[in-house]
Protein backbone atom coordinates (compact mmCIF):
# COMPACT_ATOMS: atom_id res chain seq x y z
CA UNK A 1 0.00 0.00 0.00
CA UNK A 2 1.01 3.41 -0.62
CA UNK A 3 2.36 5.46 1.75
CA UNK A 4 1.13 9.04 2.61
CA UNK A 5 4.69 10.30 2.05
CA UNK A 6 4.22 8.68 -1.39
CA UNK A 7 1.23 10.03 -2.45
CA UNK A 8 2.70 13.66 -1.24
CA UNK A 9 5.61 12.98 -3.79
CA UNK A 10 3.55 13.18 -6.38
CA UNK A 11 4.50 15.96 -8.69
CA UNK A 12 1.91 16.97 -11.99
CA UNK A 13 3.86 19.32 -13.36
CA UNK A 14 6.64 16.50 -14.36
CA UNK A 15 3.81 14.93 -16.46
CA UNK A 16 2.80 18.72 -17.31
CA UNK A 17 4.32 18.65 -20.84
CA UNK A 18 2.34 15.96 -22.04
CA UNK A 19 -0.74 17.02 -20.66
CA UNK A 20 -0.73 20.59 -22.56
CA UNK A 21 0.95 19.35 -25.31
CA UNK A 22 3.00 21.84 -26.14
CA UNK A 23 3.50 23.19 -29.58
CA UNK A 24 4.30 26.77 -31.09
CA UNK A 25 1.82 29.29 -31.17
CA UNK A 26 0.83 31.21 -34.21
CA UNK A 27 -0.29 34.74 -33.54
CA UNK A 28 -3.99 35.15 -35.94
CA UNK A 29 -5.52 38.02 -36.19
CA UNK A 30 -8.15 37.19 -34.12
CA UNK A 31 -5.73 36.15 -31.05
CA UNK A 32 -3.92 39.92 -31.31
CA UNK A 33 -7.80 41.74 -31.57
CA UNK A 34 -8.16 39.52 -28.83
CA UNK A 35 -5.00 40.57 -26.38
CA UNK A 36 -5.65 44.26 -27.84
CA UNK A 37 -9.20 44.42 -26.64
CA UNK A 38 -8.29 42.09 -23.45
CA UNK A 39 -5.31 43.39 -22.06
CA UNK A 40 -3.36 46.09 -23.90
CA UNK A 41 -6.29 48.38 -24.37
CA UNK A 42 -7.59 48.29 -20.90
CA UNK A 43 -4.29 48.54 -19.06
CA UNK A 44 -3.00 51.61 -21.34
CA UNK A 45 0.01 49.66 -22.65
CA UNK A 46 2.62 51.07 -24.90
CA UNK A 47 4.89 50.02 -26.88
CA UNK A 48 7.92 52.35 -24.99
CA UNK A 49 6.79 50.34 -22.22
CA UNK A 50 8.52 47.46 -20.49
CA UNK A 51 6.74 44.44 -19.65
CA UNK A 52 7.36 40.91 -17.72
CA UNK A 53 5.10 37.89 -18.60
CA UNK A 54 5.08 35.32 -15.28
CA UNK A 55 4.34 31.72 -16.80
CA UNK A 56 4.39 33.14 -19.85
CA UNK A 57 4.28 29.72 -21.07
CA UNK A 58 4.64 28.99 -25.09
CA UNK A 59 5.00 32.39 -25.71
CA UNK A 60 2.00 33.50 -27.48
CA UNK A 61 1.51 36.79 -25.51
CA UNK A 62 5.40 37.41 -26.07
CA UNK A 63 4.63 37.14 -29.56
CA UNK A 64 1.77 39.38 -29.52
CA UNK A 65 4.44 42.06 -27.25
CA UNK A 66 6.95 41.78 -30.20
CA UNK A 67 4.37 42.07 -32.95
CA UNK A 68 3.04 45.43 -30.95
CA UNK A 69 7.14 46.39 -31.53
CA UNK A 70 7.44 46.41 -27.99
CA UNK A 71 11.32 46.22 -27.59
CA UNK A 72 11.64 45.75 -23.53
CA UNK A 73 9.99 42.55 -22.87
CA UNK A 74 10.80 39.24 -20.49
CA UNK A 75 8.90 35.85 -20.30
CA UNK A 76 9.73 33.41 -17.57
CA UNK A 77 8.43 29.82 -17.00
CA UNK A 78 9.33 27.11 -14.76
CA UNK A 79 9.71 24.51 -17.58
CA UNK A 80 12.15 23.65 -19.64
CA UNK A 81 10.70 21.77 -21.90
CA UNK A 82 8.81 25.40 -23.43
CA UNK A 83 12.25 26.45 -24.34
CA UNK A 84 12.19 24.34 -27.16
CA UNK A 85 8.14 25.73 -28.91
CA UNK A 86 8.96 29.67 -28.01
CA UNK A 87 8.19 31.51 -31.42
CA UNK A 88 11.56 32.42 -33.12
CA UNK A 89 11.15 36.32 -32.63
CA UNK A 90 10.71 35.86 -29.05
CA UNK A 91 13.10 33.00 -28.35
CA UNK A 92 15.65 35.46 -26.83
CA UNK A 93 12.84 36.91 -24.42
CA UNK A 94 12.14 33.59 -22.89
CA UNK A 95 14.28 32.77 -19.93
CA UNK A 96 13.70 29.20 -17.74
CA UNK A 97 13.21 30.52 -14.45
CA UNK A 98 11.73 29.96 -10.63
CA UNK A 99 9.83 32.62 -10.10
CA UNK A 100 11.15 33.07 -6.70
CA UNK A 101 14.78 33.52 -7.64
CA UNK A 102 14.00 35.61 -10.52
CA UNK A 103 12.23 38.46 -8.42
CA UNK A 104 14.44 37.84 -5.66
CA UNK A 105 17.61 38.50 -7.37
CA UNK A 106 19.74 41.07 -6.62
CA UNK A 107 19.06 43.91 -8.60
CA UNK A 108 16.03 42.66 -10.62
CA UNK A 109 14.86 45.63 -13.45
CA UNK A 110 11.85 46.94 -13.20
CA UNK A 111 8.92 46.80 -15.25
CA UNK A 112 6.14 49.45 -16.45
CA UNK A 113 4.10 46.29 -16.70
CA UNK A 114 3.80 42.74 -15.19
CA UNK A 115 1.58 39.88 -16.61
CA UNK A 116 0.00 36.66 -15.56
CA UNK A 117 -2.66 34.79 -17.35
CA UNK A 118 -3.85 31.30 -16.03
CA UNK A 119 -0.97 31.64 -13.39
CA UNK A 120 -2.29 33.10 -9.79
CA UNK A 121 -4.73 29.98 -9.35
CA UNK A 122 -1.45 27.48 -9.17
CA UNK A 123 -0.69 29.03 -5.94
CA UNK A 124 -2.18 28.94 -2.29
CA UNK A 125 -3.13 32.06 -0.81
CA UNK A 126 -0.26 32.92 1.32
CA UNK A 127 1.94 32.03 -1.69
CA UNK A 128 -0.15 34.11 -3.88
CA UNK A 129 0.57 37.08 -1.24
CA UNK A 130 3.88 36.55 -1.32
CA UNK A 131 3.77 36.33 -5.25
CA UNK A 132 2.03 39.79 -5.33
CA UNK A 133 4.38 41.42 -2.89
CA UNK A 134 7.46 40.68 -4.39
CA UNK A 135 6.03 41.66 -7.68
CA UNK A 136 4.85 45.00 -6.52
CA UNK A 137 8.54 45.32 -5.30
CA UNK A 138 9.70 45.42 -9.48
CA UNK A 139 6.92 47.92 -10.46
CA UNK A 140 7.79 51.14 -12.21
CA UNK A 141 6.40 54.34 -11.36
CA UNK A 142 2.88 53.80 -11.99
CA UNK A 143 3.49 50.33 -13.00
CA UNK A 144 0.62 47.87 -13.20
CA UNK A 145 -0.14 44.31 -12.63
CA UNK A 146 -2.47 42.46 -15.44
CA UNK A 147 -3.82 39.11 -14.07
CA UNK A 148 -6.25 36.25 -15.67
CA UNK A 149 -7.79 33.85 -13.61
CA UNK A 150 -10.70 31.25 -13.60
CA UNK A 151 -13.86 33.02 -12.26
CA UNK A 152 -14.79 31.34 -9.10
CA UNK A 153 -18.37 32.38 -9.10
CA UNK A 154 -19.15 31.26 -12.06
CA UNK A 155 -20.46 27.69 -13.08
CA UNK A 156 -18.95 28.63 -16.72
CA UNK A 157 -15.39 28.92 -14.34
CA UNK A 158 -15.41 25.52 -12.48
CA UNK A 159 -14.16 23.97 -15.83
CA UNK A 160 -11.15 25.81 -15.99
CA UNK A 161 -10.55 25.43 -12.03
CA UNK A 162 -11.10 22.04 -11.53
CA UNK A 163 -9.85 21.02 -15.24
CA UNK A 164 -6.10 20.94 -13.82
CA UNK A 165 -5.06 19.00 -10.42
CA UNK A 166 -1.88 21.81 -10.06
CA UNK A 167 -4.48 24.42 -9.76
CA UNK A 168 -4.49 25.66 -5.99
CA UNK A 169 -6.98 28.59 -5.02
CA UNK A 170 -10.09 29.53 -6.42
CA UNK A 171 -10.57 33.24 -6.97
CA UNK A 172 -13.62 35.73 -7.28
CA UNK A 173 -13.59 39.09 -7.35
CA UNK A 174 -14.33 39.68 -3.65
CA UNK A 175 -10.87 37.20 -2.79
CA UNK A 176 -9.22 39.47 -5.47
CA UNK A 177 -10.02 42.34 -3.82
CA UNK A 178 -9.16 40.85 -0.60
CA UNK A 179 -5.85 39.52 -1.76
CA UNK A 180 -5.17 42.58 -3.69
CA UNK A 181 -5.66 44.80 -0.51
CA UNK A 182 -3.25 42.42 1.97
CA UNK A 183 -0.53 43.15 -0.34
CA UNK A 184 -1.02 47.14 -0.29
CA UNK A 185 -2.74 46.92 -3.90
CA UNK A 186 -5.64 48.59 -5.60
CA UNK A 187 -7.92 46.65 -8.62
CA UNK A 188 -8.21 49.33 -10.89
CA UNK A 189 -10.67 47.05 -13.37
CA UNK A 190 -12.00 43.81 -13.15
CA UNK A 191 -13.68 42.30 -15.59
CA UNK A 192 -14.77 39.45 -17.51
CA UNK A 193 -13.17 37.96 -20.27
CA UNK A 194 -15.13 37.50 -23.56
CA UNK A 195 -14.99 34.81 -26.03
CA UNK A 196 -16.16 33.62 -29.28
CA UNK A 197 -18.20 35.35 -32.16
CA UNK A 198 -20.27 38.47 -31.79
CA UNK A 199 -23.36 36.94 -31.82
CA UNK A 200 -22.02 34.48 -29.14
CA UNK A 201 -20.92 37.24 -27.34
CA UNK A 202 -24.54 38.60 -27.87
CA UNK A 203 -25.81 35.74 -26.60
CA UNK A 204 -24.14 35.50 -23.66
CA UNK A 205 -24.94 38.81 -22.62
CA UNK A 206 -28.73 37.69 -23.44
CA UNK A 207 -29.03 34.87 -21.32
CA UNK A 208 -26.41 35.94 -18.58
CA UNK A 209 -28.70 39.30 -18.22
CA UNK A 210 -32.02 36.63 -17.86
CA UNK A 211 -30.25 34.76 -15.23
CA UNK A 212 -29.39 37.59 -12.89
CA UNK A 213 -32.62 38.64 -13.27
CA UNK A 214 -34.13 35.26 -12.39
CA UNK A 215 -31.96 33.89 -9.83
CA UNK A 216 -31.88 35.22 -6.22
CA UNK A 217 -27.71 35.28 -5.94
CA UNK A 218 -26.33 36.02 -9.49
CA UNK A 219 -22.86 35.85 -9.42
CA UNK A 220 -21.31 39.55 -9.77
CA UNK A 221 -19.62 38.63 -13.05
CA UNK A 222 -20.72 35.48 -15.24
CA UNK A 223 -17.65 34.92 -17.44
CA UNK A 224 -15.41 31.50 -17.18
CA UNK A 225 -12.45 33.89 -16.34
CA UNK A 226 -11.88 37.01 -14.99
CA UNK A 227 -9.30 39.68 -15.84
CA UNK A 228 -8.42 42.31 -12.78
CA UNK A 229 -5.86 45.03 -12.89
CA UNK A 230 -3.84 45.85 -10.17
CA UNK A 231 -1.61 49.14 -8.99
CA UNK A 232 0.28 49.80 -6.06
CA UNK A 233 -1.97 51.56 -3.43
CA UNK A 234 -1.16 55.37 -3.28
CA UNK A 235 -0.12 57.31 -0.12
Amino acid sequence: MATEEAFMSIDFYSSYRAYKNYQTPRLAAKDSARFDAEIWNPASFSSSMSCLEIGSGEGAFLAYLASKDMITFQGIDHDPALKAVQPSQVAAHFECADVWEYLQSPGPPSFDRVVLLDVLEHFTPEEGFHLLSQIKGVLASEGKIVLKVPNGSSPWGINYQFGDLTHKTAYNGESLRQLASACGLQIEALYDQRRGSSRRMITDAIVHRFLSWALLTPPPHWGANLYCILSAQKG
